[in-house]
């Protein structure tokens, strides 16, 4: 929706100050804590505190809470990207201020990055064993890709139990704006790092609850839920949540295993379902009132025992002409 005049005009008047506009700057670039912008300025922290509170009060910056943290970020409203956006495009690089913080950005980013490759290094074991198992990333996210065949811009992505942030990062040329959730900070941390060494400048991470999403009901256009089912202990509700974050057309991919016997997945690396059945998919991808378009199996390359499967299945949320056919696909797949 436009903004207000009222909106507008706030807006403007909470960028005229120069501590704010370096600010949003900064925080257009990527998600920044309190800290982070107190190292980068120079300033105190209750100053930049102050700050931060008036940009979140004009809606120019949006505040995420993360545990006993809290990032900001450019705020998602239009008007705001268009004038921040519009200001960076004209004002020039050579100001001594803003290229100081340029450069200190660009060590928080680093800094960042050593973190992210030190957690790597620490789990890089588990990470690797499991990829063992099945057949290659390559492979799976190709598939994907087919499946979702994104033909233009997907306006806004939300990536739940995001991880790392690689679906981020792979649908990131296809993207207007995404949004990956993750309950573990650790794992949002190797996020951030991973989008800043990729350039990916339209995606945010944050904590969040796989069943309770961010942002109102009916905003995105894509939902992605990548290896998260089966850590959970209600794959169906956490669909259904998924489901209802979707617009009229909206698509909900998800990827996962098909049912497997390696219990050591269970017992050693959290994982409470031992995958899912194609009619279990099915299932919950109808109870969600989405229609199925795409479901595929990727079984492992060789016939070796004790290998997993890898099922991708996408649905899409009827729009209003379609409602009725996807009433009765729904119907007979209850029947």
């Amino acid at each position: 929706m436009p903004a207000s005049f009222d909106d507008a005009v706030e807006m403007m008047k909470a960028l005229a100050e120069p501590t704010r506009f370096r600010l949003v700057l900064l925080v257009s670039e990527q998600d920044l804590t309190v800290s982070d912008l107190t190292a980068i300025l120079g300033q105190s922290q209750p100053r930049i505190s102050r700050h931060l509170k008036l940009l979140v009060e004009a809606g120019v910056v949006d505040r995420h809470q993360e545990g006993s943290w809290a990032y900001f970020r450019l705020s998602d409203r239009p008007l705001a990207g268009r004038l921040v956006h519009s200001l960076k495009d004209n004002v020039g690089g050579d100001d001594s201020a803003l290229s100081q913080d340029r450069e200190r950005l660009t060590a928080v980013r680093r800094e960042r990055a050593e973190r992210a490759a030190s957690y790597f290094a620490r789990n890089a074991e588990h990470w690797d064993r499991i990829r063992s198992l099945h057949v290659p990333d390559a492979d799976v996210e190709r598939a994907l890709m087919t499946a979702l065949a994104p033909a233009g811009r997907i306006e806004a992505h939300l990536d739940v139990g995001t991880g790392t942030g690689r679906m981020l990062e792979l649908l990131a040329p296809f993207s207007e704006r995404a949004i990956g959730v993750d309950a573990s900070r650790e794992m949002l941390a190797i996020a951030r790092a991973k989008l800043d060494a990729a350039g990916v400048t339209q995606a945010t991470v944050r904590q969040g609850d796989v069943y309770r999403l961010p942002g109102p009901r009916g905003s995105f256009d894509l939902v992605t839920l990548h290896q998260v089912l089966h850590y959970l202990d209600d794959p169906a509700a956490a669909v259904r949540e998924c489901a209802g974050a979707l617009r009229p057309g909206g698509q909900l991919a998800v990827v996962d295993f098909a049912p497997h016997a390696l219990e050591f997945l269970r017992a050693e690396h959290a994982h409470l379902r031992l995958g899912f059945s194609e009619a279990a998919l099915r299932h919950w991808m109808h109870g969600a009132g989405l229609v199925v378009e795409t479901l595929k199996t990727l079984p492992p390359h060789d016939d070796e025992a004790g290998r997993l499967t890898v099922t991708v299945i996408v649905g899409r949320r009827p729009t209003e002409s379609s409602n009725e056919l996807a009433d009765a696909e729904s119907a007979l797949a209850v029947a």
